[in-house]
């Protein structure tokens, strides 16, 4: 920077005002330091030296327990994102994704990330990232849990909700199946015969398997006759291979309740592949109502992540939220024909 203003025969201070605060210098000075920088190869100060200065980084994090594509290919996190980008647009600040993929490097990636706060898409209880969130002491937000003393959470109730559509799943079946979320962070594939005896430390995860026991413990089911079939991600090809399976064995389901659209579009192949009538033989519901809900005919459970991201952004930037927590409003079911008439 000195040897730019020598070269444009300004102080060093009409050089820094040049390019942080231009209105304070005059045009021709301007010029002729934007000339004398060119002729330097000099591009400027660098971006990180400035927020160090303003005691902001002009970003705000987001910590994706998923692998960095997952933020592109599936439905609900691109709405999700989407609200926190029109946060982040409106407030004239960036948007700097932070994966984390259960490595030692982490919290580490967290640590280190040039943030002014961080929004952590839905983990686990023992997720050690949490940790190192509360380490920045920057403003935070969890979405959908886990809870952690003074971080606000953002989410529906997913008890309530999954005990609504599972009456709905589960109305006159013998042989219902739930296509679930991984139950912890070592993602493995299972099918359980009732609810998991292990911890499940996804938060989302254990309180819609809840949920779905409430719904058929009300209708009167054995908890042991519920099956689990535990997916290693929210995928649909997930979805469709586990619902083959099932469809292929000797007690195969006659209902299906899916935490995801993406899950239940997979059962829906599955069953249209080996010619299983829905609903009469098979009931399948979904969750989301994503886009490819509708023209697919999937029962489901409608909540709005775009919303939720929105909220999770303002938040997260330190603003209020008039809206209060696991609002019960913020969710409602939408029937379509992928279930039985008779439950709706």
């Amino acid at each position: 920077m000195r040897q730019v203003a020598e070269a444009a025969g300004v102080s060093v201070m009409t050089v820094s005002y040049a390019y942080a605060q231009p209105e304070r210098v005059s045009a021709e000075a301007a010029t002729r330091v934007r000339a004398a920088a060119e002729r330097l190869g000099y591009p400027g100060p660098h971006p990180g030296a400035r927020s160090l200065r303003r005691g902001r980084a002009g970003s705000l994090g987001v910590v994706l327990g998923e692998r960095l594509t997952y933020a592109f290919d599936d439905p609900q996190a691109a709405r999700f994102l989407a609200g926190v980008a029109d946060v982040c647009a409106a407030e004239g600040v960036g948007l700097t994704l932070v994966p984390i993929a259960g490595a030692d490097s982490d919290a580490a990636r967290v640590a280190a990330a040039a943030v002014d706060g961080f929004v952590v898409w839905t983990t686990t209880d023992d997720d050690p990232v949490l940790d190192a969130v509360a380490g920045t002491g920057l403003p935070a937000v969890i979405h959908a849990g886990p809870h952690r003393p003074g971080v606000p959470v953002v989410g529906i109730d997913d008890r309530a909700a999954a005990a609504a559509i599972g009456q709905i799943a589960f109305a006159r079946a013998r042989h219902p199946v739930v296509l679930s979320f991984p139950l912890d962070r070592r993602r493995d594939r299972a099918l359980v015969d009732g609810l998991p005896n292990a911890a499940v430390s996804y938060p989302v995860t254990r309180h819609r398997l809840t949920g779905f026991a409430d719904a058929w413990a009300k209708a009167g089911g054995d908890p042991g006759a519920l099956r689990v079939a535990v997916c290693p991600t929210n995928g649909a090809a997930h979805g469709e291979d586990f619902a083959r399976e099932l469809l292929d064995s000797p007690s195969p389901p006659d209902a299906i309740a899916a935490m995801s659209d993406e899950l239940a579009l997979g059962a829906l192949r599955a069953a249209a592949a080996a010619g299983v009538a829905i609903p009469d033989a098979l009931a399948v519901t979904g969750w989301d109502d994503t886009d490819a809900a509708g023209p697919a005919g999937l029962t489901t459970v409608a909540q709005s992540l775009r919303d939720q991201g929105t909220r999770c952004a303002r938040l997260a930037l330190g603003h209020r939220d008039p809206v209060r927590e696991d609002d019960p409003s913020d969710w409602r079911i939408v029937l379509r024909d992928s279930t039985r008439p008779g439950a709706r």
